[in-house]
């Protein structure tokens, strides 16, 4: 008896020892991580929104981590290319997703969708969010939303609005728009934000409903009109252009927002290391004077936080999907 005790006492001591050398283990592989260089995929053109927040933190990461951050543009279906690559890369915390609102809104629009967002995607860190800011043609006379409504009203499907492309968080603010504004405007998709805006400037598209921190370049240069910010508040970025509330439409408000992602059964430890180091990285005042040059401010917030967020928006796009009818053209 005093034999069999001790011999299950000698193995209780060896599965200890093992259960610790496994957690040292991955303790060690987390505090290694990374060990070679990160992958940051963007499924939007290069110049728009998406682009320009990843490169902000990328750089930042590269000099905390010592090693390489690469940006990587894969476009095309509203994102859905670039995420689907993501969602099918392995799992060790090397290929990582930069993505925006379109990944909350695409569900609902696409009949067949190459990933499963809940079940494909870990949702990192929300790293910051901002207005959009409704733009019109040089060519177009209204000078505020007011006059824009009272002009589309007017000729109802006479004028076109661009979007980064069908379910891009563009396209659905311009939707929204519309939908608020009760007008009725031709959906002109492209493959990027920064497409759809130079046909504004050149004039074949009247509206596009984009992200503040894309269209600032053009509208300081006077190559399209601002007619109004889409949140409550005006813009540090741009505090000399009303809100689409104040010049028009009482109450509307559109914010767009960037985030990263993993794919699914990337560890925790390496999930958690990404939440921390991206947060410090949106702590510093070099990147909050970045973004809010951009018109973006930063989030931070912690991964269920984020991914509780995306749920409750993916429920109300789904409201906004229906009620416009909208569907893949």
């Amino acid at each position: 008896m005093v034999f069999h005790t001790r011999i299950l006492r000698r193995a209780a001591i060896l599965a200890c020892a093992a259960l610790l050398g496994f957690g040292a283990s991955l303790a060690s592989h987390a505090q290694a991580w990374p060990a070679k260089p990160v992958r940051i995929v963007v499924n939007f053109p290069a110049g728009g929104t998406t682009d320009l927040v990843a490169r902000i933190v990328s750089q930042r990461l590269q000099e905390m981590w010592g090693q390489t951050v690469v940006v990587e543009n894969k476009t095309g279906a509203g994102g859905n290319i670039g995420a689907a690559e993501v969602a099918k890369a392995p799992n060790d915390g090397y290929t990582l997703l930069l993505g925006s609102g379109a990944i909350a809104i695409n569900p609902h629009i696409y009949a067949k969708m190459p990933f499963d967002t809940a079940k494909d995607f870990v949702p990192v860190i929300n790293i910051a969010q901002g207005p959009m800011v409704i733009v019109v043609s040089p060519n177009v006379a209204a000078k505020n939303v007011a006059e824009f409504i009272a002009a589309a009203k007017a000729k109802p499907g006479a004028m076109n609005f661009g979007s980064a492309g069908v379910g891009s968080q563009v396209h659905l603010a311009g939707e929204n728009f519309l939908y608020t504004a009760g007008i009725d405007l031709k959906h002109v998709p492209y493959k990027g934000e920064s497409l759809a805006l130079a046909d504004v400037a050149g004039g074949s598209v009247e509206m596009l409903a984009g992200n503040l921190a894309a269209m600032l370049p053009m509208i300081k240069s006077g190559k399209v009109k601002a007619l109004g910010v889409t949140s409550l508040e005006r813009s540090p970025a741009a505090p000399d252009i009303p809100t689409a509330s104040e010049s028009g439409l009482p109450g509307f408000v559109n914010v767009g927002w960037f985030g990263l992602f993993a794919p699914a059964g990337t560890s925790q430890d390496i999930v958690d290391k990404l939440q921390r180091d991206i947060a410090r990285v949106l702590a510093t005042d070099d990147a909050k004077q970045r973004l809010l040059a951009l018109g973006m401010t930063p989030v931070a917030n912690t991964s269920q936080q984020f991914a509780d967020a995306i749920r409750a928006e993916s429920a109300n796009w789904a409201k906004v999907v229906r009620e416009r009818k909208i569907t893949l053209q």
